[in-house]
């Protein structure tokens, strides 16, 4: 990951290993993993959501700028509790609408949503009987966002998860993380943190709000195997189809790898996958990052991953009005539309049975460590599914003197533009034992266009 200024002190990544690893063997063979992990396969594109009282402050704090990322703004300036808490008085999102935040993500293409229920600061973000510090009974608010976007979200169809962090808490005496307020964490009742808020509320989430697609934990300090363990028994016993991501515990890990943030692997992984991304350079909302990726990189993230055989967990942070800002929503409109037209290389798609296409290690440049340095190809990435290989062209990457097919044994029946509805074939020639597709000589979509080349059997023959 690319660290900036702004969030280069206090990344959530630099808290965890690059990767972290999920199943162990006896869970992969699992059948009931099978059963679970089969709609996060098919969905590659969900909406992460960080939201809270953060998005007050926005990055300031008194008059300051506090560097770091936005939810984090409580432990970088730091603020002590009983100011914090004193935001609460002020958070009242009367615009927030969850049929819009919804009707959104279905425009956009994405098939699941992640939200912030509490995030480090403590707060709960919806109606929570276990601690009066949340959303409902705390702020003038005085309703529950989180059971409006299940409901919105069971009526387009849209998989409905939780962002939980079970191991910080700043808000708490006994809670990991607040060592200003509450001194060292290792002299701190930390079960006890656990037992009477962590996990009761949790068990909240996981009986009030209908069916929940995902947990998604988050930064696991001190959490040992048999606290881990507490919770795997939790969600499983309560909603047994509910995934666990990777960040549960160290020793105890979900149904998934959840990579470092925005840390996509330079290859392919065989292990089920998600990366958690930006829209700009920070999770909850901060005023000064307009740093918006734009719909084509945004695309092009999104088709690495597919090709790598993972999701794409794509971050927006809405405004303490509960308002996706307006630059985040016109580009995933306009991704949306890209997926409209070539969804197919993406849905229940799985990764690229090449490789050469992601780039290469460097013989002579090394990184600090004096390990050679990745150099990314970005011109192509390959997608496949049942009898057909997907390959998306990007930016300024059009070959108007046609696309070389990378080489395989497999006879190839026809090729076309996966985005003409007609599927018009396009010529195939070979140029020195090398299959060629003319493509049009107009380029449909200087941002990416997709081809789709048709096999005669299911699979690809290397």
């Amino acid at each position: 990951m690319r660290l900036t200024p702004l969030i280069g002190l206090f990344c959530t990544s630099l808290l965890l290993a690059p990767l972290v690893h999920a199943e162990t063997k006896a869970e992969t063979s699992d059948q009931g993993h099978e059963k679970r992990i089969a709609w996060f396969r098919e969905a590659k594109f969900g909406m992460f959501i960080h939201w809270g009282l953060y998005s007050i402050p926005a990055g300031e704090w008194q008059g300051k700028q506090v560097l770091g990322l936005g939810e984090w703004i409580m432990h970088n300036a730091p603020v002590p509790v009983k100011d914090y808490v004193k935001l609460a008085d002020q958070f009242n999102p009367t615009q927030f609408d969850a049929e819009k935040i919804v009707q959104l993500a279905v425009d956009s293409g994405m098939k699941y949503i992640v939200i912030t229920s509490k995030h480090h600061d403590g707060f709960a973000m919806y109606h929570s009987s276990v601690s009066k510090y949340n959303i409902y009974d705390a702020t003038p608010f005085k309703r529950d966002p989180l059971k409006e976007l299940a409901d919105a979200c069971a009526k387009h169809g849209i998989k409905f998860g939780f962002y939980y962090s079970q191991s910080q808490d700043w808000h708490e005496p006994n809670g990991a993380g607040n060592t200003a307020d509450f001194g060292p964490d290792e002299k701190k009742d930390f079960d006890r943190y656990l037992t009477e808020k962590s996990e009761p509320q949790v068990k909240e989430l996981l009986t009030h709000y209908g069916p929940v697609c995902l947990m998604w934990f988050d930064t696991p300090f001190m959490m040992t195997e048999e606290r881990g363990s507490r919770f795997m028994r939790l969600v499983r016993s309560v909603q047994p189809n509910c995934l666990i991501d990777g960040r549960l515990s160290k020793e105890v890990h979900g149904d998934y790898v959840s990579t470092g943030d925005n840390v996509v692997p330079n290859k392919s992984m065989t292990e089920d996958w998600e990366v958690p991304a930006t829209t700009n350079n920070t999770w909850g909302f901060r005023k000064d990052d307009t740093d918006w990726k734009s719909p084509g990189e945004i695309v092009f993230k999104l088709v690495d991953v597919a090709s790598k055989g993972g999701n794409y967990l794509l971050n927006v942070g809405p405004t303490s009005a509960g308002v996706i800002p307006e630059h985040i929503q016109e580009n995933l409109l306009t991704v949306g539309k890209w997926l409209k037209l070539n969804g197919d290389a993406i849905y229940g798609a799985t990764k690229s049975p090449f490789g050469d296409e992601f780039g290469e290690y460097s013989a002579s440049i090394k990184d600090h460590a004096g390990k050679p340095i990745f150099l990314p190809r970005t011109d192509w990435r390959c997608t496949t599914s049942k009898g057909k290989l997907f390959f998306t062209l990007f930016r300024k990457y059009y070959p108007r003197d046609g696309f070389e097919i990378p080489a395989f044994k497999t006879k190839v029946t026809q090729a076309y533009m996966l985005s003409d509805p007609e599927h018009t074939p396009l010529k195939i020639v070979v140029r020195d034992g090398v299959r060629c597709v003319q493509l049009p000589r107009s380029n449909p979509d200087p941002m990416a266009v997709t081809l789709c080349v048709e096999l005669a059997d299911d699979k690809v023959q290397l």
